[in-house]
């Protein structure tokens, strides 16, 4: 991936966050881990950890719901000529690095 590719994920995945921090459903804690972007824009995939764990589904569903909405935060919010296909997916790295983590506290 070049320098450009990199900045434009890290200001969708941050734009992201800003956009949760406001419109999330009050019972969840989302947390915009990253945004993958494909190589020609077009796509990008918002990954997130979502707290508790029971709120999951219904916060993702809610995410999914909300895409118009976040491409139109995007439009208003960034430098980007063409804003890219949005979707959004729970981060199963994260939650396996945190399983770990809890593991290996418990071990120790």
């Amino acid at each position: 991936m070049d320098r450009r590719h990199t900045q434009v994920g890290e200001a969708l995945a941050h734009m992201a966050g800003d956009f949760f921090a406001r419109e999330k459903p009050p019972e969840s804690l989302v947390t915009v881990t990253r945004a993958e972007l494909t190589e020609d824009f077009k796509n990008v995939t918002v990954f997130l950890s979502i707290l508790p764990q029971t709120a999951e589904n219904a916060t993702l569903k809610f995410a999914k719901r909300a895409r118009s909405d976040f491409r139109k935060y995007v439009k208003e919010h960034s430098f980007l000529s063409s804003i890219p296909t949005i979707d959004f997916e729970i981060d199963y790295g994260e939650k396996n690095r945190q399983r770990v983590d809890e593991l290996t506290r418990k071990s120790t």
